[in-house]
C-alpha cells in the first residue's frame, strides 16, 4: 500500500498538479454561444432606435415607443428596409414602394413592392416605410408575396405597424402617418429586385 501511495505522489509531483485535480479534467466551455443567444449579425434596438429617429425625423422617444413593441415581438432584425411608398384605394387598393435593403453584414441592395389590398378606404397618399427584416438568411428568400397577418396592425406615436409572414420570413413596415390605412384594408405586398407595375 506505502508503494502504491509513494507511486501515485510521484506522478502527481511529476505533473506539477495540486492533489485532488484529474488531469483528464475538461476545461468549462465559457462564452459559448447558448441556443437562446441573439444572433451576431443584427441591429440592437438602439441602432434601429438611431436609424428609424433620422429617416422618419421623429423625437427618439416616439422612435422607442415604436420599436419596444416590435422588439418584444419579434426580437432583434438582420436587416431593415428604408424607401417611399404611394398607395391609393376606392375600395379597392393599390401601393407602390420602392428602397434599399441594408443588412447587418453591410450588404446593400435594391428593393421594389407593389400589392392590391380591399377594404373600407378611398384617397391616396404618400409615405416613407421602415421596414424590420426577421429570419432572411438568404436575400434571395425575400422576393416573394408576403400577406399581412391578422392581428398585427397598431398605431404608436403617429406611426402604424404591421407584420408580414412568409416561409418564416418575418417583415415588421413602419408608416408614418400619412400613409396609414393599417385595418382599414386587407392584401398583400410583392417584393422584387426589379419595377413592376402588375400588382398581381
Amino acid at each position: 500500500m506505502r508503494f502504491l501511495i509513494a507511486i501515485f505522489s510521484t506522478l502527481i509531483l511529476g505533473l506539477g498538479l495540486p492533489a485532488g485535480v484529474s488531469a483528464q479534467e475538461p476545461e468549462p466551455e465559457y462564452g459559448q454561444p447558448s441556443e437562446y443567444s441573439e444572433p451576431i449579425d443584427s441591429y440592437s434596438e438602439d441602432e434601429i432606435t438611431d436609424a428609424v429617429t433620422d429617416f422618419f425625423g421623429v423625437t427618439a422617444e416616439a422612435a422607442a415607443s415604436v420599436l419596444e413593441r416590435v422588439f418584444s415581438d419579434l426580437g432583434r432584425p438582420v436587416g431593415y428596409i428604408a424607401g417611399e411608398e404611394v398607395s391609393g384605394a376606392v375600395g379597392i387598393g393599390l401601393r407602390y414602394g420602392e428602397g434599399y435593403l441594408t443588412l447587418r453584414n453591410g450588404e446593400r441592395h435594391k428593393v421594389y413592392w407593389r400589392g392590391p389590398s380591399v377594404g373600407w378606404d378611398a384617397g391616396g397618399n404618400a409615405s416613407r416605410v421602415f421596414v424590420l427584416v426577421y429570419n432572411l438568411d438568404n436575400v434571395d428568400r425575400l422576393y416573394q408575396r408576403y400577406p399581412g397577418v391578422e392581428g398585427t396592425a397598431y398605431l404608436v406615436a403617429g406611426m402604424g405597424v404591421n407584420y408580414q409572414r412568409a416561409d418564416d420570413v418575418t417583415l415588421a413596415p413602419i408608416r408614418s402617418g400619412v400613409g396609414l390605412r393599417a385595418g382599414a384594408n386587407v392584401g398583400y405586398l410583392a417584393y422584387s429586385r426589379r419595377r413592376a407595375w402588375l400588382p398581381f
